[in-house]
């Protein structure tokens, strides 16, 4: 049984040996460049104005949990696809009633007003 992974873990161990391999050779042959910005704070060139624990608006949040929302529910269209034609038509009409359930809830939000920047 273990036999089954022994390519999966020679071509892990590969990559991690070529990862490492390439780490090192980029710290021993790379240059360091230093400027007065890359010192800085943030590399942005913008000197930092105010409190790092400045508070946000809550669209912000709002907009990242239905992201998060909508992008997991999406993941469950790829195992669908695949096993598209062993489902049949019962598999078909899931998915239909499924996709109906984020349209309704995207309709929901959007009327709420969650996508609005105002």
């Amino acid at each position: 049984m273990l036999r089954d992974y022994l390519p999966i873990m020679l071509l892990t161990g590969f990559a991690v040996v070529i990862g490492g391999v390439l780490v090192f050779l980029s710290t021993v042959l790379g240059r360091v460049r230093n400027s007065p910005t890359s010192l800085t704070t943030y590399e942005s060139g913008i000197p930092p104005i105010g409190d790092a624990r400045e508070r946000f608006s809550i669209k912000f949040y709002i907009v990242a949990v239905l992201f998060i929302l909508f992008d997991v529910e999406v993941i469950f269209f790829f195992p669908w696809a695949v096993a598209f034609r062993q489902l049949g038509w019962l598999g078909l009409v899931e998915m239909l009633l499924f996709t109906l359930v984020l349209v309704v809830g995207l309709v929901y939000a959007w009327r709420k007003g969650a996508l609005d920047w105002k």
